[in-house]
């Protein structure tokens, strides 16, 4: 197995157990987890700060959280969203 096809395959396995806690994470912790998820899976999508609705306080913190890892790779995106899920819901 190449180094790309076990992220692939680590990074399944971090969004399904992501999506299947019952962990309660700090709001800081669950916007990394939602701007690396959509770096890995959409990237160089990010809705443009002008679509942002007035007064949308959640909108305006994905944002700004897309905007901190749009310089990551897919690849780099998948392998931070891997090392949150170890860190904060398997190991906590």
């Amino acid at each position: 197995m190449t180094r790309k096809e076990k992220i692939e395959v680590d990074f399944e396995k971090a969004v399904l157990t992501a999506s299947k806690t019952d962990r309660k994470l700090p709001p800081d912790i669950m916007l990394s987890l939602y701007a690396h998820y959509k770096q890995a899976t959409q990237r160089n999508h990010i809705i443009p700060y002008e679509k942002l609705a007035d007064n949308d306080l959640r909108g305006a913190f994905k944002y700004n959280a897309m905007i901190q890892l749009k310089e990551l790779t897919t690849l780099e995106a998948k392998e931070g969203y891997i090392k949150l899920v170890e860190t904060y819901i398997l190991k906590s």
